[in-house]
């Protein structure tokens, strides 16, 4: 059985940082997206995708235009399912660990996103990602699996998680 670690945490709380210090220190085949925040003037405006295997694309920006909306962002669901549920579908059939960052409300507008994040969690593949930290239905039930490591994410113990995360990864402790 593969590892699957899913970071928690509240929202500011360091989550993809944590997961980019992981993936610095594993060397396996690794695929998939973290995501980054667009600043304008030092404002956070958006959130970009960005691949694993070197692609980009816009998750969601603030202010007006297409698509839904959460809080003041309107999310690219065609970028989200374009790039990202691209990434973790080419990660499937090329990698030993996918990395998805993050399984959050944003990301869950998209039913293809839902859907491979399930086909993941069947498979036999490592999974490092993020996930909400408040309850939804959907990510309740991924949280609750007895194959999920959860690791809740603060400012303080960020070298802890990245040790321990890294444990759970290594296939030498399954």
């Amino acid at each position: 059985m593969m590892a699957r670690v899913l970071l928690t945490g509240k929202p500011g709380s360091g989550k993809t940082t944590t997961l980019r210090k992981i993936l610095a220190g594993y060397g396996d085949s690794v695929g998939g997206f973290y995501t980054e925040e667009i600043r304008d003037g030092g404002r956070r405006s958006g959130f970009r995708i960005v691949t694993l295997d070197g692609q980009e694309g816009i998750l969601a920006r603030a202010g007006s235009g297409a698509g839904p909306r959460i809080g003041r962002y309107r999310v690219d669901l065609d970028s989200l399912e374009d790039v990202g549920v691209g990434s973790l579908r080419r990660a499937l059939q090329t990698v030993s660990l996918v990395v998805v960052d993050e399984i959050g409300p944003m990301e869950l507008l998209s039913k293809s996103f839902c859907d491979i994040i399930l086909d993941i969690m069947e498979r036999d593949v490592g999974v490092l990602g993020t996930i909400v930290w408040r309850p939804h239905p959907f990510t309740d039930v991924l949280k609750a699996r007895p194959d999920v490591t959860l690791l809740e994410v603060t400012w303080q113990n960020q070298t802890e998680i990245v040790e321990r995360a890294l444990a759970f990864l290594n296939p030498e402790s399954w």
